[in-house]
């Protein structure tokens, strides 16, 4: 029997400490909020149009994931986002009333309230396309640099009225800015134009208590020392295109790593040999848990009814109850 909660377990970890045991959601350690406020994580029940008018979708072969709809393009000229792009009057918005239905229900003891935002090159994807953003940060920094000042003044407001009434224990930084292979743009433009709006959102989650995560997808691993220096604690998913070995070595105690599981490959389908996946376990927990700052996330990327999903699923639950959990014991 542990003497730490779930929540306590977790937070143990992101201080740089050794923890009771292995985190994992097989024993959930952190519930969210939704935010309607901001660009929307899953859209599993239609489209979803956000308060710039941007509109999301989700597909099951993206387990629900929300991405922009494609070909609706609401921004076409940078140089003409004053003309489109319009902050929203939230002068009489009920915040605290959003916020208590959700929380209400929260287990503030055993799981930490986690809040995210702060979605940058991703909003200016959302409004422009994918290649039409890139180009607007090689072409037209200045204009880009403006667009995301003006946002930042709605996007810091929703995450201050997170921190009065949501309390939250974790605030993620939600932006994807690599590929696979390799990041979508170089550090020095992630410098010069994104990470002054990331540090913003750091620092107000810093000032009201609470820790900073970043999700960030791709080979993203050259960002991470400007992570650690707006004070990122931890980063989901560190995906196994970047060198999670290296970073494991060079960052235990400054740096979580909740992930490192291949999520995209052979090891997270059901097609995957039962014994290649035991082992691919044993060398996943060997190699990160070590010295600690690390979150068992192994999973198979199936539906949920899919009976040879749930057959691989389960020799995972089996291998973290049996071996992981208790790594440090």
């Amino acid at each position: 029997m542990s003497g730490l909660t779930p929540k306590e377990n977790y937070i143990r970890v992101l201080d740089g400490k050794i923890p009771e045991y292995i985190p994992s959601f097989y024993d959930p350690y952190m519930q969210g909020i939704v935010e309607e406020m901001i660009a929307p994580v899953s859209a599993p029940d239609g489209p979803i149009t956000t308060v710039y008018g941007v509109e999301y979708v989700g597909s099951k072969e993206i387990m629900n994931g929300a991405m922009p709809a494609p070909g609706k393009i609401i921004l076409d000229d940078i140089t003409k986002w004053r003309d489109v792009i319009k902050n929203p009057d939230t002068s009489h918005r009920d915040w605290e009333g959003y916020y208590k239905k959700q929380t209400d229900t929260f287990d503030r003891e055993n799981k930490a309230v986690s809040c995210h935002g702060g979605d940058y090159f991703l909003t200016l994807v959302s409004f422009m396309g994918f290649e039409a953003a890139l180009l607007a940060m090689y072409e037209e920094p200045e204009e880009v640099y403006a667009l995301f000042e003006y946002v930042s003044e709605f996007y810091c407001e929703v995450e201050r009225r997170q921190m009065m009434f949501v309390k939250p224990d974790i605030y993620s930084i939600m932006d994807d800015d690599a590929a696979m292979r390799a990041p979508f743009f170089s550090v020095d433009m992630y410098r010069k134009l994104i990470k002054p709006f990331h540090k913003k959102h750091a620092d107000i989650a810093l000032e009201n208590g609470a820790r900073v995560d970043r999700h960030d997808c791709g080979r993203s691993e050259g960002f991470i020392d400007d992570w650690l220096d707006i004070g990122v604690k931890s980063w989901n998913p560190a995906q196994v295109s970047n060198d999670l070995p290296a970073i494991k070595d060079k960052y235990t105690g400054r740096l979580t790593l909740n992930g490192c599981w291949d999520n995209t490959g052979i090891f997270a389908t059901p097609a995957v040999d039962d014994e290649v996946l035991r082992e691919a376990l044993y060398t996943y927990v060997d190699t990160f848990a070590p010295g600690g700052g690390f979150v068992f996330s192994a999973m198979i990327m199936a539906a949920p009814d899919d009976p040879a999903g749930k057959a691989k699923a389960d020799i995972i639950k089996d291998f973290y109850n049996s071996y992981a959990r208790d790594y440090y014991k």
